[in-house]
């Protein structure tokens, strides 16, 4: 693929997932190369190429994006101080900073059972629902995760649950394949106060 090619691949992939709310990596280039009259390659730009593109299309064309994201970062630090007793951990768009149109505060919980978590919020009269995400860990195995969903003010929020042992082992990232960053709340929090 040609590096102009490439380059309004990377372009647009980014734009949907601003603007339209494509949250896949994946979808995003499949629709961005429909839109471009271009074919599916194997060399397509790779997932942190689009991250990258993502987080300048924010700045350049969404001048509320740093207000929006300290907001986020904010909810997650309650969140989290809610949720201490599991341990929670931010991951992926809040923490990275590439938002897509539609973003969500996603936490790592700690738990002995989604039992626990589910209690919790019901003490807390916090209606949510459950659904299971599959995550890619090394040597491309797949595992399913309980997620508890649940939206506080107008933030969505998802609860990935694991257990002790569970949580030693970190999923990789979908944007390059690396474990995924985790913060906790000290840094999140820092995170909000660099940002004032």
């Amino acid at each position: 693929m040609e590096s102009v090619t490439r380059q309004r691949l990377i372009v647009e992939a980014a734009r949907l997932m601003a603007e339209e709310g494509v949250r896949d990596y994946q979808m995003a280039k499949r629709k961005a190369a429909h839109r471009l009259n271009l074919p599916e390659d194997k060399n397509w730009p790779t997932n942190a190429e689009i991250e990258v593109a993502l987080k300048e299309h924010l700045q350049l064309f969404h001048q509320e994006h740093r207000q929006t994201l300290r907001a986020l970062r904010e909810t997650a630090v309650r969140a989290m101080e809610l949720l201490a007793p599991f341990t929670p951990r931010l991951v992926g768009e809040v923490l990275s900073g590439a938002l897509p149109r539609f973003p969500e505060v996603q936490l790592h919980l700690t738990a002995d059972s989604l039992e626990d978590v589910d209690l919790f919020l019901s003490s807390h009269d916090i209606p949510h629902d459950l659904e299971e995400r599959r995550l890619r860990y090394g040597h491309d195995r797949h595992d399913p995760v309980p997620v508890l969903r649940f939206v506080a003010g107008d933030t969505p929020l998802a609860l990935y649950v694991f257990t002790a042992q569970t949580m030693r082992e970190t999923p990789l990232s979908p944007v390059d394949g690396q474990p995924m960053s985790r913060a906790s709340q000290k840094e999140v929090a820092a995170l909000v106060a660099a940002s004032a």
